[in-house]
């Protein structure tokens, strides 16, 4: 087990009807705020009226940026300091999902420095401060609500970045299962693809000696493929959308990271094909998942054996079978919600893999488990089509 020290500092305030107090809980950091989200489902659910009737009521004087996007952009987080800066805000408040909680950790951090926000992103910098940040979560997915990550697209440059820190976590998240309803179909079926891969990027390590974190790793994908068809089903089932909204909060909280290090392979090449076709990054994370596993379940057999055991019921006492018949029953589960498995179902061609994979390396070798370069990055995209 590797050495570790576990810092969350996100007060996680749950269930029914909660984020009625928002704006109570707004007040204890300041008299401004900026309220920052989408659109569409907010809006139409009612749930950005309600939540300015909260700031009203607890006297705040309040800003508006909504107009954030799947694959958040630098150039709307630009905006967003530059109006924290200009009206000396005290807060920002993210209503909606990763996406906008991504960018609103982005205007944070941005609002307390002097640079380019986008330093962080590229290694460049580390901030030493960060504004108050809290959320609204309309959607159970990322798990930003209480993460240390923040992922941005470069507009300008084609380049998606995520920058991870502790100063990232936001201090209070309200999670109304309730809410998570309202949002589209396609969105739930995403957010569940992403937090399924939140838990692969810390199960898959080569640390030894984490048998604690194996096996809340193991419980927390047994308790996504338990609940999600219930909560697609009907996403109105308060109790199914409990479930799924506190394992999308517990699977990128970091507590399974614990000991361990954690991999982030997919994600970088998943974020490159994201930056390049702004495809929905679960359903991009559904395609490229299983093509990492096949491409690199060698390099630790065992693990894979015993995810395919203890997290599908396989039976099978050949170890290397029973990693692939596993790898194989994650593709069908993707596949079973309504998500996408290969490039080619979501017709994006094959000549831009050498491109996304030179990218995806520009600061070095992505991974950990297995240090993947340009050219295995290459054939990881080729196994997904």
């Amino acid at each position: 087990m590797e050495n570790f020290i576990y810092y969350n500092k996100t007060k996680i305030i749950f269930g029914k009807d909660v984020e009625k107090d928002c704006g109570q809980e707004c007040a204890k950091y300041g008299k401004k705020v900026l309220v920052h989200y989408g659109g569409g489902s907010v809006i139409k659910s009612g749930l950005l009226d309600r939540v300015i009737e909260s700031l009203e009521k607890a006297g705040l004087t309040i800003y508006q940026l909504g107009g954030v996007v799947p694959n958040p952009r630098l150039s709307l987080v630009y905006e967003g300091v530059k109006l924290v800066k200009e009206k000396k805000i005290d807060i920002v408040l993210a209503v909606g999902g990763g996406s906008v909680i991504d960018s609103g950790k982005a205007i944070a951090l941005g609002s307390k420095y002097d640079g380019d926000v986008w330093d962080f992103y590229i290694g460049k910098a580390t901030p030493k401060d960060i504004l108050p940040i809290g959320t609204v979560l309309t959607i159970p997915a990322a798990g930003s609500e209480s993460s240390y990550s923040t992922v941005i697209t470069n507009d300008e440059m084609g380049l998606k970045r995520s920058f991870r820190n502790d100063i990232n976590r936001p201090l209070f998240s309200f999670l109304d299962p309730k809410i998570i309803a309202t949002v589209p179909k396609k969105q739930q079926i995403a957010g569940i693809c992403d937090m399924y891969s939140h838990v692969v990027e810390r199960y898959f390590t080569s640390v030894e000696h984490v048998e604690l974190t194996n096996q809340l790793c193991e419980a927390t994908f047994r308790s996504i493929i338990l609940e999600a068809p219930n909560y697609l089903k009907d996403p109105s089932d308060y109790d199914a959308a409990s479930e799924i909204m506190w394992t999308a909060a517990f699977a990128h909280n970091s507590i399974l990271e614990t000991g361990r290090i954690a991999d982030w392979g997919t994600h970088s090449i998943e974020h490159e094909l994201s930056a390049e076709y702004d495809i929905t990054h679960g359903l991009g994370i559904a395609i490229m998942l299983p093509a990492w596993m096949k491409y690199v379940y060698k390099k630790n057999l065992p693990l894979f054996a015993r995810y395919a055991r203890n997290v599908y019921g396989i039976e099978e006492n050949d170890d290397e079978k029973a990693a692939l018949l596993g790898i194989e029953a994650t593709k069908n589960f993707f596949k079973n919600l309504g998500a996408p498995v290969s490039l080619s179902e979501v017709n994006i061609p094959k000549d831009k893999f050498q491109k996304m994979a030179h990218k995806a390396v520009i600061l070095g070798p992505v991974g950990h488990m297995v240090l993947l370069k340009e050219e295995d990055i290459v054939k990881i995209y080729e196994l997904a089509y």
